[in-house]
């Protein structure tokens, strides 16, 4: 049987949406007094010539200047490379570095704020005891002289709740540092997924609720991938490659050929193996109009083309998706056509109004059998995402993904390229 590995080329958009924004941030333990040194001391003109204490107040003050030491040049590049070194350990057993904080180190995100040191590491024991954090550190980058910004993932889990609930957080994070000392002063975080980010946070705190709520996933293996950003409209998402099997659909809530490709995981193959089940099912489509579609079904993660066996159909096909980049939007109820398409444009409208170019075509991602209610919906799109020294550049194929039982999904997938 043909076994496809396609790559289809893709046209290069430009987004700035991981970029590091320099973001106001508390200024009260940082003094910005200028240095001094006896070589790049430059005193102001002395007054005009008036009474002879003017004078010689002027020249004391001169003398007092050229006789201070210099001042310790701040080593920004140092307190990067430390931050990425450092913050991976925020929530494990190892912890970071105390000594590279302030004891009146200032922390502010939308609905939490401590204004010490004690404080400062209370809210990050707090926070992996209750949540199990798990910490992805994306990139750190000057952004100010005495200002260095990161931009991470934090997936956490609410062990409290008998569902145990989990929630997901993106942003940055902006630094503030102490130029007398070189130490962090300041530590305010800002969410992608909303907009009031200024402690107390309304929208911050529903944020967080409405994320407690109630669901469950298939107990069954699915794509894997890491979230980059969460906004309030729509998940980036960056996927590890994956294999298919496919054939020809009908439409994008159809669920013809269904049977045909669950038949080759069931051993209606060339060696009659079964094949582990998993999820989604879903249905492709690769035009604009939505007409020309294929149903797939996402094979175990570990396994690699050379070694499934053939399908015994003509018309049925194994594909190996290499991953990358997608954009995902959740919703929930029956997938009719109508929903669907309505969903598909809800989506691009929001990639399109944040800087990034769609594909044409969807998918839709379904977690019960294709007749079944609760499903997932795809939108595939390109996008080369310009974050400084992070580039993007994508070369897109179709996936997809769960994260809800009972809500849909629509994303976009891309190949991508790491330039600095």
């Amino acid at each position: 049987m043909a076994r496809i590995h396609c790559l289809q080329q893709m046209l290069v958009a430009t987004s700035n949406f991981l970029n590091p924004t320099s973001r106001p941030f508390p200024t009260t333990c940082i003094s910005f007094r200028p240095l001094t040194t006896t070589t790049s001391f430059q005193p102001y003109p002395p007054p005009p010539l008036r009474a002879e204490s003017n004078r010689l107040k002027w020249a004391i003050q001169l003398s007092l200047a050229e006789q201070s030491p210099p001042k310790p040049r701040l080593d920004t590049q140092a307190l990067v490379e430390f931050l990425y070194d450092d913050l991976p350990h925020l929530f494990d057993d190892q912890g970071i570095d105390e000594s590279a904080y302030d004891e009146g180190v200032i922390f502010r995100d939308p609905i939490t704020k401590h204004d010490s040191l004690s404080g400062y590491l209370f809210n990050i024991s707090l926070l992996r005891t209750l949540f199990r954090p798990l910490f992805q550190l994306h990139w750190v980058k000057q952004t100010g002289p005495y200002e260095i910004t990161t931009r991470w993932t934090m997936v956490m889990k609410f062990i409290l709740l008998p569902w145990k609930p989990e929630l997901v957080f993106t942003g940055t994070s902006v630094m503030g540092i102490n130029p007398e000392n070189g130490k962090f002063c300041s530590h305010v975080d800002y969410w992608d997924s909303i907009e009031k980010n200024d402690y107390f946070s309304l929208e911050g705190l529903l944020d967080v609720v409405k994320q407690l709520r109630i669901y469950k996933t298939p107990d069954l293996e699915t794509p894997r991938y890491q979230i980059l950003k969460r906004t309030a409209n729509y998940e980036v998402r960056q996927y590890n490659p994956f294999i298919i099997v496919e054939t020809t659909g009908d439409k994008l809530s159809g669920s013809k050929g269904f049977n045909d490709v669950a038949g080759y995981i069931f051993g209606k193959n060339s060696t009659t193996e079964k094949i582990p089940m998993t999820t989604p099912v879903f249905t492709q489509a690769i035009d604009d109009e939505l007409s020309k579609v294929s149903i797939q079904i996402v094979l175990p993660v570990d396994t690699e083309t050379a070694s499934l066996p053939d399908p015994n159909q003509e018309t049925v096909s194994l594909r190996k998706i290499e991953g990358g980049i997608a954009a995902v939007l959740k919703f929930s109820g029956k997938p009719t056509e109508d929903i669907v398409r309505e969903k598909e444009r809800t989506l691009r409208s929001n990639i399109i109004r944040d800087g990034l170019k769609p594909q044409m075509g969807c998918l839709l991602a379904r977690y019960n059998d294709p007749g079944r209610t609760w499903s997932f919906i795809m939108v595939c799109y390109d996008a080369s995402f310009n974050a400084g020294n992070l580039f993007l550049v994508c070369s897109v194929l179709a996936l997809i993904q769960l994260n809800s039982h009972y809500r849909y999904l629509t994303y976009a997938l891309a190949n991508f390229f790491w330039s600095a």
